[in-house]
């Protein structure tokens, strides 16, 4: 299809029917598959019972049969504890991978919390000591400077002075 057409919605229902049509025909012959598989495979291993005979000849049928489903069963449990040790060997790896490729910590999140609260969520209902860490700081007294009130009106006073010491430098 090129970029400009694009497929009709009643193109595209037909379509995705046909496409499902298909998919259940497949499924169909895949079922039907399975059953052929098993009933050969119960063919192949399961001859037919000739249960005609004496009581003798169908002991011995059974003891067969026992026979054969012991031997079944030590097949299955030994396949099952292979099965069991390969994913307990699979989980090993998996956790040697984990171990190797280290774990990936998620970022912390900022929590204000004072230092009563934290201690409170720590200990629980232990925690009575109030922890106020600004009562054991030491008090600083702050000193004050005065300025002369006078700072205003002090400049014309200090041009004058100033214009003495000139004169001081200026006779000698």
């Amino acid at each position: 299809m090129s970029e400009g057409k694009r497929m009709t919605s009643s193109r595209r229902h037909h379509l995705k029917s046909l496409m499902l049509q298909i998919a259940a025909n497949l499924l169909e012959q895949e079922v039907d598959d399975i059953i052929a598989a098993k009933e050969a495979y119960i063919a192949e291993k399961c001859a037919a019972l000739n249960l005609s005979g004496d009581q003798a000849a169908l002991m011995e049928v059974c003891k067969k049969l026992h026979q054969a489903i012991d031997k079944i069963d030590e097949e299955r449990y030994d396949t099952q504890v292979k099965v069991e040790k390969t994913d307990k060997e699979i989980n090993e790896l998996k956790m040697k991978v984990i171990e190797l490729a280290g774990v990936k910590k998620p970022a912390l999140k900022k929590v204000r919390m004072s230092a009563d609260a934290m201690l409170k969520a720590l200990l629980g209902s232990k925690h009575t000591v109030n922890m106020d860490l600004r009562a054991n700081l030491k008090q600083v007294k702050k000193e004050v400077k005065e300025e002369p009130a006078e700072a205003v009106g002090d400049w014309r006073k200090n041009i004058e002075d100033k214009a003495d010491r000139k004169k001081m430098f200026e006779s000698s």
